[in-house]
Parts: structure tokens; sequence; C-alpha cells
């Protein structure tokens, strides 16, 4: 087993990743009965996809002799109704000036390994990924 969760009431859970013991609570949005203090389900789906794309480039990066350090990624989730889904991620790197120097070929090298991740190979072909590559356009 990778992970347990239980519903603790109120439209929260905590989850557990069994190996570590490391947890977190969730909660339903504001917009679907909760209070929206926490991660939701559907917000942990667009984040993991952040987290995937980062965590490979760094695999990458790695093996290229550098790091990513203050890499990050601004994830916006877009929600729909009639079936309630999400039907979009954006998401947003924004780039070091560290790593603005980067030859164009090892940015490519990253750009796809991110785009190719686990998680953005198991997203529904229905939702709708966007990537803003900021200074690495």
């Amino acid at each position: 087993m990778t992970s347990t969760v239980v519903y603790n009431g109120g439209l929260r859970t905590v989850c557990t990743h069994l190996k570590s013991g490391n947890n977190f609570e969730t909660d339903a949005p504001v917009d679907n009965n909760g209070k929206g203090e926490r991660f939701s389900p559907t917000d942990l789906l667009a984040t993991s996809l952040g987290t995937c794309m980062i965590t490979v480039m760094g695999i990458k990066a790695r093996t290229m002799g550098f790091d990513l350090d203050d890499v990050k990624i601004d994830v916006l989730k877009i929600m729909k109704a009639d079936p309630r889904r999400v039907s979009g991620i954006n998401l947003t790197f924004h780039i070091p000036g560290k790593l603005s120097d980067i030859d164009e070929k090892t940015k490519a090298i990253l750009k796809n390994t991110a785009e190719t991740c686990p998680v953005i190979k198991s997203i529904h072909p229905d939702i709708e990924v966007n990537i803003d590559w900021g200074t690495w356009k």
C-alpha cells in the first residue's frame, strides 16, 4: 500500500504516507460545501502535476551536473460543472536568474522531461494543460 485516507468528518480527510508516516489534511473547497482551509482533492490533482514535472526535471538536471533549486511553479486549477470536474490546469514556471543562462538544448531537454512526466501522462486528455515556461520561452 502507498497511503491511507481517513475521513474525519466535516468534509475533511487525513492522508498518511505509509512508508514515511508523513501526513496532511484535505478539505472540501468553498464552492463545494467545504471551508477551503486545506488542499481539496482536485487541488491535489492539479498540484501533483507541478510536483511531478519539477521532480523529474530535478532528476534530469542532477544527471546533467546542476540543480534546479528555487524554481517555482504557480498552479491554477480550472473547474467545470455538469459534471463537476477539473477541466484545466495552468502552470506558470518562475525560473531564478541563476538558471536563465542555460543553453537552449538543455532547456529543451528539461522541458521535454517535464512534459512527459508520469502524472501528465495519467491526466485525462479532456483536461487542458497549459504550461507557461516564463523566461524559458
